[in-house]
């Protein structure tokens, strides 16, 4: 498994339409998106990257969301996903739209997203799965220097396994197809080969307390005084002489 972090410079398309099929990539999204965006609540919601802010969000209840990136017209704040000027825990939830697939420390890129967000706020990640067909035709030579391709593709898996690091609760998680000629995505392969869909979602909420007791705290929180050996019967040994 190659290294989370890479010294290559990763160049973000500025939009979907940067790449081929983007704008089906992005109504997909939007759309797979929308039962969960109803479901989010708070003040504050941060879009990070310019393919973040191209998302529909407006059916979130949270009113004021604001877009985030190194630079892109549809931003309100100028700023690197891996330093955010915000404060500690005043975030209620975070949009990655495809935003660690161009980021050459996604750790931390989670890192500062977690540091940022309230406990039991919401994250949200999408990203290229590549075990679909889209991931595996990186292969064709010279494709690589394109959108979507010179992005990179983490499995589902291991974006599980990092959330499960930072103490996250994964409250859905979804494979699903997009084919260019059919803009509501590729039925057939995301409902019986969800496996192969090109694009990862997963939506997971911060939890303050481990989400699985360790047997050392549960050890601790079992613990109870023991009584000292032989100390009733020393006092009343001392007792009884005393008195005589």
């Amino acid at each position: 498994m190659k290294p989370a972090k890479t010294r290559q410079i990763l160049t973000a398309p500025h939009s979907w339409r940067d790449m081929p099929w983007g704008d089906y990539f992005r109504d997909a999204l939007t759309q797979q998106l929308q039962p969960y965006l109803g479901k989010l609540y708070g003040f504050h919601m941060l879009k990070i990257g310019n393919l973040s802010a191209e998302i529909n969000t407006e059916h979130c209840a949270i009113s004021h969301q604001v877009n985030v990136g190194s630079e892109g017209d549809l931003l309100q704040v100028l700023a690197q996903a891996t330093q955010l000027p915000f404060e500690s825990k005043s975030i209620d939830a975070c949009l990655l739209a495809h935003t660690l697939a161009w980021s050459q420390d996604p750790h931390r890129v989670l890192r500062e997203v977690d540091r940022v967000l309230i406990d039991d706020g919401w994250m949200i990640i999408s990203g290229f799965n590549p075990f679909s067909l889209l991931g595996i035709s990186k292969m064709v030579p010279g494709i690589q220097r394109k959108a979507p391709w010179s992005g990179r593709m983490f499995s589902q898996m291991r974006l599980l396994d990092w959330l499960n690091l930072l103490n996250y609760e994964v409250m859905f998680r979804t494979r699903f197809q997009v084919v260019p000629w059919h803009q509501q995505g590729g039925k057939v392969i995301s409902a019986h080969l969800p496996a192969l869909g090109c694009l990862n979602i997963v939506v997971a909420r911060k939890r303050t307390f481990p989400l699985t007791p360790t047997k050392a705290k549960k050890s601790l929180s079992k613990a109870q005084l023991r009584p000292a050996v032989n100390a009733t019967r020393q006092f009343r040994a001392t007792n009884d002489q005393d008195a005589t």
